[in-house]
């Protein structure tokens, strides 16, 4: 069953990796560059303060911490404890993974950093935006159309850098899909983290 499994991951991969065209080539390279993304965090900051205020230092520190547990299990633990190789460094399949400018990455992909820090960062922001809108009850259309927003707006992110890492031939599918698993748990223990500190803070 394993070996079933682990060989429909590199079939997909190929697929998925062998519908490339040079658009595709240079949005999946810059969606996979982390500093690429730095106005987008901006605008996610500009909301976060518009809507918390006071509260935004308790969850940039959160996210910081959130970030550095799920970027350091997944690259000091995880892959250097399962060791599975990268597509572009597998010898099976390395002659048939396409490459956008002869970038593969570490010799070991399991589980991808950039997935579960994006979707850790993405569903912890859609969880604070969509808890503070239900128990704001009086929360105006305008906050409401806000949530929506950044709602609408994580999730694409953390699916366009998901999808980039298995487009660019450095991780199987498995290997995005666990490390978004791990950041969704991730962001479910800091959110949770974040009202627990609030309410306390309150009594």
């Amino acid at each position: 069953m394993f070996e079933i499994l682990k060989s429909a991951d590199k079939d997909l991969l190929l697929f998925l990796n062998g519908m490339n065209n040079s658009f595709l080539d240079f949005v999946m390279y810059w969606a996979s560059d982390r500093f690429i993304w730095i106005p987008f965090y901006l605008l996610m900051l500009f909301f976060i303060i518009r809507r918390f205020g006071k509260k935004t230092y308790l969850i940039l520190v959160l996210v910081a911490g959130m970030i550095t547990v799920s970027d350091q299990v997944s690259s000091s633990l995880v892959k250097n404890s399962v060791q599975r190789i990268r597509p572009c460094h597998d010898p099976e399949i390395k002659a048939s993974v396409h490459l956008v400018n002869g970038i593969c990455g570490g010799r070991y992909g399991y589980f991808s950093s950039h997935a579960s820090n994006s979707w850790a960062l993405a569903i912890f922001l859609i969880l604070l935006f969509r808890k503070s809108s239900s128990v704001n009850a009086g929360t105006d259309a305008k906050d409401q159309k806000v949530t929506v927003i950044v709602t609408v707006l994580m999730i694409s992110y953390a699916l366009l850098v998901s999808y980039s890492r298995i487009y660019l031939g450095i991780h199987y599918p498995f290997d995005v899909v666990s490390g978004m698993t791990f950041g969704f748990i991730l962001s479910l223990i800091f959110a949770h983290s974040f009202f627990y500190l609030i309410r306390r803070n309150k009594n």
